[in-house]
Order: structure tokens, then sequence, then C-alpha cells
């Protein structure tokens, strides 16, 4: 009953600041590219944009997705990867995939439970099932990694302790010592964060610079670089979030949260780019999802040189 309560006043509310004939066919279109098609694009998108990866790691990916690239095109050319403990609540996962050109043997192993497992004693590190996925492979020159993808939950207080299970476990298993690592992760980092509720950008670079690690925005990332910019309209039940049109720069999601980490020593940054058209291409100040683009964190893409 309070369900179809709220849906008559957002109805109510559409037909008295706009008619029947304009808002109900926008609707239709927004459901059918933002919800309807959500995995169909992303998947064309990952195809035909960047299908040429080496290794591509996703977060929030559900289980139908990770299906359909299993038995569609990116199967073809892509080792898909989902972690063991698969989120089946929220059906949220985070996924690698790699080129089967450049890693012939696929996944190795997976090592998601060596990570947990090297938390702090007695610390609850803020992660739930299907967001940490840490696997090892080998390309094919022989060169072993260990890949991680890794979804922070939404203030970003897990992301440290996620970096440093991650280090430990490499430093102290003796079969990991030698593999090169890269950790593509949401890190949910904040411009301004809330001191104690939320993790700021700068205090996560200088984490991962004490690891010896550095990252596809350099050592010290820039709190302007954002990769989301998103904002929910009144249309919604979450009221207190809301904003109007002309408050969405000030009061929306727009922050630097999406990394790519990996060990100076073992890399060196050629070029990086990050996009939210899916034209590998970013409008700075426009908010996303948007009917062309269905994520609401950019893609980011970086291009590394391998030290030998």
């Amino acid at each position: 009953m309070c369900g179809a309560i709220f849906d008559a006043i957002l109805v109510h509310m559409m037909n008295t600041v706009s008619s029947p004939n304009v808002w109900q066919p926008l609707k239709k279109t927004m459901v059918e590219s933002l919800n309807k098609k959500k995995v169909p694009h992303t998947l064309e998108i990952l195809k035909d944009v960047y299908g040429n990866s080496d290794i591509i790691t996703l977060q929030e990916v559900s289980a139908s997705l990770i299906d359909q690239a299993k038995h569609g095109a990116l199967g073809k050319t892509f080792w898909i990867a989902a972690p063991d403990d698969m989120d089946p609540v929220r059906d949220q996962n985070s996924v690698v995939l790699l080129s089967k050109a450049t890693f012939p043997e696929g996944v190795v192993s997976e090592i998601t439970d060596r990570v947990v497992a090297s938390f702090p004693a007695g610390v609850a590190v803020p992660v739930a099932k299907g967001d940490i996925n840490a696997i090892t492979t080998v390309d094919k020159e022989g060169t072993p990694y260990v890949i991680v993808s890794f979804h922070g939950d939404t203030n970003g207080l897990a992301t440290i302790p996620v970096n440093d299970a991650i280090m430990k476990t490499i430093q102290t298993n003796s079969d990991l010592m030698n593999h090169k690592l890269i950790f593509g992760l949401d890190a949910n980092t904040y411009e301004n964060a809330k001191p104690g509720k939320q993790q700021n950008v700068l205090e996560w670079g200088s984490s991962y610079v004490a690891h010896g690690q550095s990252s596809c925005w350099g050592d010290i990332p820039q709190p302007g670089n954002y990769t989301t910019f998103n904002a929910r309209t009144y249309l919604q039940p979450q009221l207190n979030k809301a904003c109007k049109s002309t408050e969405k720069r000030e009061k929306g999601d727009v922050n630097p949260k999406d990394f790519i980490v990996f060990r100076k020593q073992d890399f060196d940054v050629v070029s990086t780019w990050k996009d939210n058209t899916g034209d590998r291409m970013y409008i700075e100040d426009m908010a996303f999802p948007t009917l062309n683009f269905p994520s609401d964190h950019g893609i980011l893409a970086t291009v590394l040189e391998r030290k030998f």
C-alpha cells in the first residue's frame, strides 16, 4: 500500500510539472537504456572499445553480466574470473578478465581467502561477499602475476586495509613473492572526506606509496581528478539525497574514486585516460550514467610498461 501511494505521488508530480505525452516516452527511453539494456550495452563497450586490453577489472558486477560475458563475444577472447564467494544477495561481484592471447593458461589460482586471512586480527574490515577477487596467472612469457579487483565500501574505509592485506599476502607467501601486482579498484575515496567517516584520497595515496606502490595517477593523486559525477533527483525514495538540477555539482557524488595500483619496481606508466562516454573520452562536469553510458563510475584505462 505504501509503495502504491508513493508511486501515485510521483505520477502526480510528473503530471503537474509536465504532461503524460512528454514524460512517459522519456521514462520509457530511460528504462530501456539504463535498465533493460544496461548489461548488453556494458558488454558492447567492453568488447568494441576495450576488447584489445590485456587485463580488465570490473566491480559491482551482476551474475547475469558474468554469464552473458562468458557465453558471448567476450568469452571467446577473455578468461572471465568471478570470485568463489559470489554475493547471492546484493548480486555485486568483482570480476577479472584476462586476455586469452596474453594469459594462455588463464587463472592459475584464486587467493582471495589468503588476502582476507591477512586482515589485522580483531579489526572489522567492511568488506562483503564478492567485493574482493584476487587471482594468480602467468603471461605468455612466463611472468607470474597477482591480479586483484576490489570494490570498496561506500565510505572507502576498507580500501587501505585491503591493500595492506594484499601486500602482506604477497610478501609473506613464498610462492607469490616474485609475482607482479596489478590492482584495479573502486576505492571510494573522497576529495573532501569527513574525518573518521570517509577515506580521504590523499591519505590513500600516502598509504600505497608507503608500500612501494604507485598508481595510474602517480604517487600523489589529484583530489579534483574525478571519476564519478552522479546526483539523485526527487523521483526516488531517498529524498535526503535528492537535489535540484542546479545543485547537482555541489550536492552530487563528484569524487576521485577509481585507481589502478602497482609496485614501482614492476611498472612505469606510459599513458592513462578516463572515459564516461564509452568512446575513450571523458567529459568533465557531465553527470552520468547517461543514455549512452551505463555506469555511474567512469572507465579508467592505463598502459603500463613492464620493467625487466
